[in-house]
Parts: C-alpha cells; structure tokens; sequence
C-alpha cells in the first residue's frame, strides 16, 4: 500500500470502528447480549489498535540519528506487535471471560431487534473497510493468491487492517448465530457460546499477527524474485567476475538494506571498477526503487595494480543511498 494511502485507510477504519463499537453497546445494553458485549470491545479493541497504527507510522518517518543510524522504518513493525497482543490479551481475552460469566450466569435475552440492527449497521461498514484493505491487496493477490500475498507482506497496515476486518465479518455471523438461536431455542447458553467462539476467534487472528509481526521484527528479507532479479543484474554487469549471494533486510515496507559481496574481473583499473558499482546501484534502484540503501564490498582481483594502486587482492567497500 503507497505511504500517502496508508493513513487514509486506517482514518477511516478507525472512525468506523469507534461509532460500531458505540452502536454495539447501545445493542447490548438494551438486550443484555453476551455476543454483543463482545463484539463491542472487539471494535473498541480495533478501534485503539488503528490509533497504536497511527503511531506506528508516525514514528517510522522519524529521520535518522546518531543512535538509529538505519532510521526508524521498524517501530511500525514494533506497534503492529503491540497491536497484535493487545487483540490477543484484550479481545479474545475478554470475550471469552463474557461468554464463560453468562454460562455461569445466564439471564434471558430482550429485544432482539437492537441485536439485529446494530449487527446490519456494522456488517455494512466491516464490509467496506474490508474491500478497501482488499483492493489494496488485489495486486499480490492476482501474482501469488490469497494466502501467500498475505504472507509475503511486508506492510503490517495491510496485514492488520485485513485480518481485524475479517475477523470482525466473521465475528459479526457469529454473533448473529448466538443471537438467533438464543431467541429461537430460548436458551442463553447459544449467546455464551458465541462471545467465547468470537474470543478464541481473535486470539487465532492475533496469534498469526504476532507470527508475521515477529519476522519483520528480526529483519525479512525481500521477496525471492526480487533477490533473483538483482542477482541477474550484478551477475549480467560485463566488469563483474563473481559475486556471492545478496544480502537484504526491509528496514520498513518502502526501505530495503542491500548487502553485495562481487570480484571484479582480474586487471580491471580504479576508474572501470568505480563505474561499474555506480551502474549496479542505478540499474538496481530503477528497477527496484525499494532498495534505498546499498552497501557494496568490491574487490579487484590479481593480475594487475588493485584499487589502490597494489598487486593482489584488494577491498574497496562503498555504500549507496536514495538522497
């Protein structure tokens, strides 16, 4: 998702999130629903987890420092975690305890029609930030499918954003279930039900954030037909001789770390070697405008004077950035 997209798409799911979570309560109040208790702190879980994105962005733009030399692209991904274990803990921790107290504890349900209307009100909104986090997403869905464009993300907004508006479309059939069936079989116990299916629903969808937010965390690489076409450039340059396996890092989902190792080819003067590394960075930039930082370690080998004007081998290490 572009950077200038980003906010837009959490602004608005967070104002829909605050006025369902509002609606839900009003519901639930009325009623006495377990389900829709839950699903009411559940948008009021998302509804903070969009303000703790927000900040993650914010920060993330922060310049670099003396003591954050990389930038601060990754306290995206350390909010996106936060995010992610306050669904866990939160969500689905409350939820269940819920829907645990009104089997313990049941009292029958009322009114059913606030149920019904809060639970169409805030189908309708799920149902159009879901499309919109979708539409975002459409482009890696169409190259890899479904699951593996959401696995091969590297942008937590989307991953979030997607999986807390399909947890709540689920979330929302459950509690319609519950709610239905309580009425229908006049019996508590399906509302109770449903609030605990709806907290182990969020802890499922937490525990895989915090999967996917964890290897951001330690530094993923780039996506594996991105490192074969830069292979492809360095190995097609016509000074270059070897070159061991690129190494890459996202430092952010628009930042990568690119990390060569190449040998140049024997008797190769300062000034065709120099060259050579200025080509490389501008021919991997232009393809890949991701990679904004770009160290190379060069080395001239034998048969000739080296970088510095020496016979054998000799290192020449360079480092490239978008300015």
């Amino acid at each position: 998702m572009p950077s200038h997209e980003r906010p837009v798409a959490i602004y608005g799911a967070l104002a829909a999130n605050l006025a369902i979570a509002a609606t839900k309560f009003v519901a639930a109040g009325f009623t006495g629903s377990s389900a829709m208790i839950s699903e009411g702190i559940h948008s009021l879980v998302d509804t903070g987890n969009q303000l703790l994105l927000l900040l993650g962005l914010r920060r993330s733009k922060k310049p670099p420092d003396a003591i954050h030399p990389f930038g601060h692209g990754k306290e995206l991904y350390f909010w996106s975690l936060v995010v992610a274990m306050l669904l866990f803990g939160v969500g689905g921790g409350m939820s269940v305890y819920e829907g645990v107290t009104h089997l313990l504890h049941p009292h029958p349900l009322e009114a059913a029609t606030w149920n019904y209307v809060s639970l169409g009100i805030a189908f309708v909104f799920e149902g159009i930030s879901w499309m919109l986090a979708m539409r975002q997403l459409r482009p890696l869905i169409r190259e890899r499918g479904v699951w593996k464009a959401l696995r091969t993300s590297k942008d937590p907004s989307i991953l979030v954003l997607f999986f807390e508006d399909s947890a709540a479309l689920a979330g929302l059939a459950i509690a319609f279930l519950g709610v239905f069936l309580g009425h229908l079989w006049n019996s508590p116990a399906a509302d109770g039900i449903a609030s605990i299916l709806i907290g182990l629903l969020l802890a499922g969808v937490a525990s895989l954030l915090v999967h996917e937010s964890k290897g951001l965390l330690l530094g993923e690489s780039v996506d594996p037909k991105v490192l074969q076409d830069i292979r492809d450039i360095v190995a097609g340059d016509p000074a270059v001789s070897k070159a061991q396996y690129p190494l890459t890092m996202h430092l952010s989902p628009e930042e990568v770390l690119l990390n060569l190792e190449i040998d140049f080819r024997p008797g190769l003067p300062p000034g065709q070697i120099t060259e050579s590394i200025i080509r490389l960075e501008q021919e991997i930039r232009r393809r890949h405008p991701e990679v904004q930082r770009i160290f190379i370690e060069a080395r001239a080998l034998g048969g000739g004077r080296g970088l510095n004007g020496e016979k054998s081998q000799e290192k020449l290490e360079t480092m490239g950035k978008v300015r």
